[in-house]
């Protein structure tokens, strides 16, 4: 995925997700969260009981990730859709973050790193079955295996196409099996790391309908694979936001939020962001 960076009313004002807020949370469990319990009530749950609930630092990361939980609310703006799955996993006693290297035989981007996922199928019933779909095909995670959590503010790539973070818990032993066709490998982040990283620099991209946002480019060196990545552009800018509201940390870079009221300013950024992309839509008209 590339970059992404939005002042048009969109579906749901800003008001809508703080009463969404105020309202009672679901009760705590493997398919909690309105994701969850949308498929529940549908009967065709695709959580898994694993990791366990009990871990600490992952009912920790539910309770702050089911508070950024948008929905479908995005679903019905005019752009192209696609979705990425943003699993997560417990490793030494910390959270880490899936993240897969495309192969060079693709046309697009090929050898940038990604997350799993893609554009929307016409058989996919929302975003969240758009990124489990892409995973299996991607890496052969099974979608059973995944614990839906929510779905978190959408972003915009360069090809103007809506992308949805779907995020999900996945078993801390899951070992990918790249399809060679489209991911030649698969490696995994401590999530602290985009927050604290070792290896960070930004520059300004400019859209192209105009708008000039901020991109966070990381250079991880996996002692794993004994290499070095290098991730950016859009799958740096969910990472990042991810990894701001589960940790609650102040990031040793700067962002384009307001850290205080990272819910509201996280809704303004992409307003300002799908308005850049509304007017230069209707401008060609």
């Amino acid at each position: 995925m590339e970059p992404a960076g939005v002042a048009v009313p969109l579906p749901g004002p800003g008001r809508a997700m703080a009463a969404e807020r105020e309202r009672p949370g679901p009760v705590p469990g493997p398919c909690s969260g309105p994701a969850g319990g949308e498929r529940a009530a549908a009967g065709r749950c695709r959580c898994s009981a694993l990791p366990a609930p009990g871990h600490g630092a992952l009912e920790k990361a539910r309770r702050r990730l089911r508070e950024f939980d948008v929905g479908d609310r995005f679903c019905r703006l005019p752009l192209p859709r696609a979705a990425v799955l943003l699993p997560l996993l417990v490793r030494a006693g910390r959270l880490h973050l899936l993240l897969t290297v495309r192969s060079l035989q693709l046309r697009r981007s090929p050898g940038e790193v990604c997350f799993p996922g893609g554009k929307r199928e016409a058989t996919d019933k929302d975003d969240i079955d758009t990124a489990l779909r892409e995973a299996k095909e991607e890496v052969g995670l099974q979608p059973e295996k995944v614990e839906v959590i929510c779905r978190l503010m959408p972003g915009i790539d360069k090809m103007n196409n809506l992308v949805t973070p779907v995020v999900g818990f996945i078993e801390d032993t899951f070992q990918g099996t790249p399809n060679p066709d489209e991911v030649s490998e698969v490696f995994v982040v401590p999530l602290e790391y985009f927050v604290k990283p070792l290896n960070y620099k930004t520059f300004t991209y400019k859209t192209s309908s105009g708008y000039s946002t901020r991109v966070h480019c990381f250079i991880y060196d996996d002692q794993e694979h004994k290499k070095s990545f290098k991730i950016w552009g859009l799958t740096a800018h969910f990472a990042v936001f991810l990894a701001l509201i589960i940790s609650g940390e102040r990031p040793t870079f700067e962002v384009d939020y307001d850290l205080d009221n990272l819910i509201s300013s996280s809704e303004n950024y992409f307003t300002n962001l799908y308005a850049s992309v509304h007017e230069r839509k209707k401008s060609n008209l």
